[in-house]
């Protein structure tokens, strides 16, 4: 892994929030609390969590057009806040957040690869402080997040294994993937790829257990963070 560090409350407004660094990639994460849920969730009892993820112009070596200039969000930007509103539902149990949506926005402020990863691992954060805020008031009686939740992105560089790819390595990697797990290592979603290459059963399961040390340490980094 690269160098990880999670601060915590980093703006003044937000139920919940923290600056996720890893290596070169930072993401701000913030959750806010909302006390409604989507038309096809009222009356059902049952508590719902969101995302969105946007890049800063210059989080990138050349400046890229603000999205909102276009009119649309581009296909890239929908995939990735769709996986991390998933990823982060996985480890909550939607009957004990109690009819109320928690939006967890992601904002990448400067890219050196992985920043899908990063935005999960700090979405869950995020997502972490802000249902304390509920928890402490006592506006729910029981803990809505079962299982911590955390990503990593690992592949096959130069020949060899690598996880936490960074930027360079991420582009010109043969194979690439991104593993989502929860605290107990279930997999919530693996994305991988080849391009240039193509990879075998033994190969994945290699990537598969550098993923599980990364997801391990990263949980590590996100107990630290909270219980700081």
């Amino acid at each position: 892994m690269r160098p990880v560090s999670i601060e915590t409350d980093v703006t003044k407004h937000a139920e919940g929030s923290c600056m996720i660094r890893v290596g070169d990639t930072h993401v701000l994460c913030t959750a806010s609390l909302e006390p409604r849920v989507p038309p096809f969730l009222k009356g059902a009892g049952l508590g719902w969590v969101t995302a969105e993820y946007g890049m800063l112009p210059r989080s990138t070596s050349s400046r890229m057009r603000r999205e909102a200039t276009a009119g649309k969000q581009g296909g890239r930007t929908v995939e990735i806040q769709r996986l991390i509103g998933r990823s982060l539902r996985a480890g909550v149990d939607r009957v004990a957040l109690g009819e109320r949506q928690i939006t967890v926005d992601c904002d990448v402020i400067q890219a050196d690869g992985g920043t899908r990863c990063a935005a999960i691992t700090g979405g869950w954060v995020a997502l972490r402080l802000a249902v304390n805020k509920l928890m402490k008031a006592g506006d729910i009686i029981s803990d809505p997040l079962v299982e911590p939740v955390a990503a990593v992105s690992c592949g096959i560089y130069a020949g060899q294994p690598v996880l936490d790819l960074d930027y360079p390595e991420d582009s010109e990697a043969g194979v690439d993937g991104n593993f989502i797990m929860t605290g107990n290592m279930r997999l919530i979603e693996v994305q991988m790829s080849a391009e240039g290459a193509t990879y075998s059963r033994d190969q994945m399961n290699q990537l598969m257990d550098l993923a599980e040390k990364g997801v391990s340490e990263l949980m590590a980094a996100q107990k630290a963070a909270i219980d700081a």
